[in-house]
């Protein structure tokens, strides 16, 4: 079908692809996507998981109180209309290493900013049956994670019913750009969205921006007894179906393939071995490459010389709870002229274009 006319052309069908396609098409743009199944992506292996209290020193996560709201809002609204169930709600609970640990989050706890997000603060062992936690330990609400592979899978059965997804590589080369939009290969848009994780930086257009790629393995394990919560502290152990677990994450910035590693899995087998009390039995292994940035915040926004390219990227490990609010406020940008945030803006690196 050539002479196609959309309004926008997506490129990569991740988590911020699939997001922000989403809310494009309820806004009522025609979208294409550009997505090759066979380019990794680290939604395939990502966790998914969406904590509002997070990293060693355990604190709220940046922005919480405006994308937690609507993460759930969001996704809960997703499932209806795919008509799947990929939203697992469910309580984070982090154990406390140290009295140190209890005493600070008995006073914080109390406090309003983190009212919202804390279920019980605990002195004493909650879930000693699983896992070591004899100083007790915080219970998160507005937590779980997203079944990352089934949603994107289902918003790709979705998109293939409707014409509106091209399952090969976008080749950068051959975008034409023109006064008032784009073509590509007999298609033509308003605008291309670059939402392909780490591939921006070998993009012509946006190899500029400082992205900084991380590689990450996960374990799968199974255990012989339901675990209640998603435990989180070192690693995060996420229950699964059938008494499996997705255990991880591990940080790597040097080797960016998509290969798992032993060294990958010792790190997290004595990670694991710091927290767990059960046996269990290591049944799968996973790695990916994340699109982190350098300043740890997204990219969104209009490239400085040609304003027909756009970029939605730089999500990293935090990908479910960004999309839903940033695809948002991107399509608001679009479509109603709405500004963005400057903490996500890509303005705030045009001085190195």
């Amino acid at each position: 079908m050539t002479g196609m006319k959309v309004d926008y052309i997506i490129v990569g069908q991740g988590i911020a692809g699939t997001v922000l396609a989403d809310h494009l098409i309820q806004e009522g743009k025609k979208v294409l996507v550009f997505d090759d199944e066979s380019l990794s992506n680290s939604s395939k292996v990502a966790g998914g998981l969406y904590n509002p209290v997070t990293g060693r020193k355990m604190v709220k996560t940046w922005w919480a109180d405006k994308l937690f709201p609507y993460l759930l809002e969001y996704y809960r609204n997703f499932e209806q209309r795919l008509g799947v169930k990929f939203l697992i709600e469910k309580p984070i609970y982090r154990p406390f290493w140290t009295i140190e640990d209890q005493n600070e989050w008995m006073g914080k706890s109390s406090e309003e900013a983190y009212m919202p997000y804390v279920r019980k603060v605990s002195d004493r062992s909650l879930f000693g049956d699983h896992i070591k936690d004899d100083f007790g330990g915080l219970l998160l609400e507005q937590s779980g994670y997203v079944d990352t592979a089934l949603m994107t899978r289902t918003f790709r059965k979705y998109l293939l019913e409707r014409g509106a997804l091209k399952e090969q590589v976008f080749d950068v080369s051959r975008l034409e750009l023109k006064a008032n939009g784009v073509d590509y290969l007999g298609y033509s848009a308003k605008a291309v969205i670059f939402s392909d994780g780490p591939l921006l930086s070998k993009n012509q257009y946006f190899d500029w921006l400082p992205l900084r790629p991380v590689k990450g393995e996960l374990i799968f394990i199974k255990v012989k007894e339901e675990f209640r919560a998603i435990y989180n502290r070192g690693v995060f152990i996420i229950p699964l179906n059938d008494r499996i677990c997705k255990v991880g994450a591990t940080y790597d910035h040097q080797n960016l393939d998509n290969e798992a590693t032993e060294r990958a899995k010792q790190q997290l087998i004595d990670k694991l071995s710091a927290l767990i009390k059960v046996p269990y039995e290591i049944v799968g292994q996973v790695a990916g490459v994340r699109p982190a940035t350098k300043d740890r915040r997204p990219f969104l926004g209009r490239h400085p010389e040609h304003q027909q390219l756009i970029v939605f990227g730089g999500l990293g490990t935090k990908g479910v709870s960004l999309s839903p609010y940033f695809g948002k406020q991107l399509v608001g940008y679009l479509t109603h002229e709405k500004e963005l945030s400057d903490e996500v803006n890509i303005q705030r690196f045009f001085s190195l274009y």
